[in-house]
């Protein structure tokens, strides 16, 4: 028993020190892959992807509003968690159990799962993913963390990252991308497999109309080392200073 526990004992250690590292060394190096395309590589049986990291600077300034707009609108206020869209969520799926369930993750969630962990559903995973988004909440800033999530989210089949995105759906590069654009490649993000930013279906279209909309009450996103002002919120949203 006592060599189990020292066994246990140690792996644990390991993997704090390992996971802490990575985060850290991640604050500043870019990710070129992620368990994710690498289980993606394995589906397809060919290792040929699209995938372009690009710095914050050269991406299309309404891409993370966009991104906000559709997937967290707190993003820049909560530290991980939105406790008030996690409410919501339950709520909803409690009185509607054979509908649709609703989910509540957050950019910073979404992030913590596409870096370092792998897809599904389980509480194993969901215990992971708790921990490495506090983990990046703490080492990381807001920009760092909306960086690695434009540059490493799923946008189409074995399409990673905006820049890649755009190049192969729009023939530009993420810079050049079109505050309308923008909300179409947002539209798409509740499965990018499904839902074409290429081929917009009508449903498609009719999100990236509600998300165009939402992005008016988006702030334009700060860059590096600017304040975040909670003051300009109201009721959740944020509101651009006039």
């Amino acid at each position: 028993m006592k060599v189990i526990a020292s066994f246990f004992r140690w792996a644990i250690i390991l993997f704090l020190a390992t996971s802490i590292l990575t985060v850290v060394a991640y604050r500043f190096i870019p990710v070129y892959i992620t368990p994710l395309m690498v289980i993606r590589c394995f589906e397809k049986g060919e290792i040929k992807m699209h995938h372009h990291w690009v710095p914050m600077d050269n991406i299309s300034r309404h891409m993370p509003v966009a991104v906000m707009a559709s997937e967290d609108q707190r993003f820049l206020l909560h530290h991980g968690f939105d406790y008030n869209a996690i409410e919501k969520a339950a709520v909803h799926n409690i009185k509607n159990k054979t509908g649709k369930k609703r989910g509540a993750s957050t950019i910073t969630q979404q992030t913590a799962k596409n870096v370092f962990l792998w897809p599904g559903r389980s509480w194993v995973r969901k215990g992971f993913e708790v921990y490495f988004t506090a983990l990046i909440e703490l080492i990381w800033s807001k920009q760092r963390i909306m960086e690695v999530y434009l540059n490493s989210i799923e946008m189409g089949d074995m399409i990673y990252g905006v820049d890649a995105v755009a190049r192969y759906h729009f023939g530009k590069t993420a810079s050049e991308l079109s505050r309308s654009e923008c909300a179409l490649i947002a539209a798409t993000l509740p499965n990018p497999i499904q839902f074409s930013s290429k081929a917009p279906s009508g449903y498609v279209r009719l999100r990236q109309r509600k998300i165009e909309h939402e992005m008016k009450f988006i702030p334009s996103f700060p860059k590096e080392g600017e304040d975040i002002n909670p003051n300009t919120t109201k009721g959740g949203i944020y509101h651009k200073k006039r």
